[in-house]
C-alpha cells in the first residue's frame, strides 16, 4: 500500500473521531495527516512528510488553544447550552450534601442541587442552571432567560 494512502487514511480517521469530540484539537492534526498525504504523494521523503504533518498539526493546534483563549468566557455557566433544561430527580446520593441522581436525556447524571434550595422529593422536576465539571448544578425553578 502506497505511504500517501495511509496518511489519508491517518487523517480521515482523526477528522472522524473529531466528529465525535467537538473540540477541533483532531480536526487540525487530521489536517496536518492531510499534509504528510500530500507530501507522500509528491515524492518527499518520509522525514519530509512527517515534518510537513508535524508543522500543520502543531499550527493548526496552537491556532485552536489561542482561538479557545480569546472566545471562552470568564463564567463558566455562559457557556452550558442545556441551561434551563428540565431532568427529574430520581433519588439521593447524599441528601445532606446536596448530592442526587437526576435523568436527561435517557441516562442518569450526578447533580447537586443549588444549597439555597429545599430537598425535593424524588421524581421532583429541577431545572439546570449550571455544570460543576461533570455534575449538573439543578434548581427547583427554571431560570430566567
Amino acid at each position: 500500500m502506497e505511504l500517501w494512502v495511509l496518511w489519508l487514511i491517518a487523517g480521515f480517521v482523526l477528522v472522524i473521531a473529531e466528529l465525535i469530540t467537538g473540540t477541533f484539537y483532531l480536526l487540525v492534526i487530521g489536517i496536518g495527516a492531510f499534509a504528510g498525504a500530500i507530501a507522500a504523494w509528491t515524492g518527499a521523503h518520509v522525514v519530509v512528510q512527517a515534518l510537513a504533518a508535524a508543522a500543520v498539526g502543531l499550527a493548526g493546534a496552537w491556532a485552536v488553544h489561542h482561538w479557545h483563549g480569546r472566545n471562552r468566557s470568564s463564567d463558566p455557566h455562559d457557556n452550558l447550552l442545556d441551561r434551563g433544561q428540565p431532568v427529574v430527580l430520581e433519588g439521593w446520593a447524599n441528601e445532606a450534601a446536596g448530592i442526587a441522581r437526576v435523568r436527561y436525556r435517557g441516562t442518569s447524571w450526578d447533580a447537586r442541587v443549588a444549597p439555597t434550595e429545599a430537598r425535593p422529593a424524588p421524581g421532583s422536576t429541577l431545572y439546570i442552571t449550571g455544570q460543576q465539571g461533570s455534575e449538573l448544578v439543578v434548581v427547583g425553578a427554571p431560570p430566567a432567560k
